[in-house]
C-alpha cells in the first residue's frame, strides 16, 4: 500500500499496490502492521456500508465526540465520490481547513481520516456505495456534525444543488477559535 499524506497532517490517501497476472490482480486494502508503521490508528471496531441512489448526494460532515472519536478508512466500492476531511483539532495550524479527494471503484483509492476530523462525501455517480472501517463503534450519544455548506470551512463540493438530509441541513457551523 502507498500512503500519501494530504495537506492536513494525519489524513492520507492510500493506494493499493496490485500484483497482476492474467487472472486480474490481488492487493491489500487493510494491514494493521502497515498502518501502525505509518503511525496511524490500526484499531478496527466496526465496518459500515453507505449506498447512495442519486448523484449529488451529500453525507456529512460527521464525527464522534471524545472519548469516542474515531479514525475512519473510507473506500468507494461502486460508483464515485468526492470524500472530504475537515480538521477539528483546535490546537492545529489547519483547524477548520479541509482536504478532498475523488474515490471511485475504478481508482480504488482510500482516504484515512484520523480522530479529530469531521468526514463528509458527495456522490459523483448514481448508485455509489461506500465502505467505511472505523476504530470505534458508533455511539449515538457521541454523534456530532457540522453543516456541509458552512462558509467558514467552504468545502468546494463538485456538484451544485446537492441532495442533503434534513438532519444534515440542521447541523451547526464550526465554532470559531477564541481570540
Amino acid at each position: 500500500m502507498l500512503f500519501k499524506e494530504t495537506k492536513l497532517a494525519g489524513v492520507f490517501v492510500i493506494e493499493p499496490e496490485p500484483i497482476e497476472d492474467e487472472r486480474g490482480f490481488f492487493a491489500r486494502s487493510w494491514c494493521a502492521e502497515e498502518f501502525a508503521k505509518q503511525g496511524l490508528n490500526a484499531e478496527l471496531a466496526q465496518c459500515n456500508i453507505s449506498y447512495n441512489r442519486k448523484r449529488g448526494t451529500v453525507r456529512g460532515l460527521h464525527y464522534q465526540a471524545a472519548p469516542f472519536a474515531e479514525a475512519k478508512l473510507v473506500r468507494c466500492t461502486a460508483g464515485a465520490i468526492f470524500d472530504v476531511a475537515v480538521d477539528l483539532r483546535r490546537e492545529s495550524a489547519t483547524y477548520g481547513q479541509w482536504a478532498g479527494v475523488e474515490l471511485s471503484a475504478q481508482n480504488r483509492r482510500m482516504l484515512y481520516i484520523p480522530e479529530g476530523f469531521a468526514h463528509g462525501l458527495q456522490t459523483l455517480a448514481h448508485h455509489s456505495e461506500v465502505f467505511y472501517q472505523m476504530s470505534q463503534p458508533y455511539r449515538p450519544t457521541a454523534a456530532r456534525g457540522l453543516r456541509y455548506d458552512d462558509p467558514t470551512i467552504a468545502v468546494r463540493w463538485p456538484i451544485a444543488s446537492p441532495i442533503v438530509s434534513p438532519r444534515d441541513k440542521s447541523l451547526p457551523q464550526l465554532p470559531p477559535l477564541a481570540a
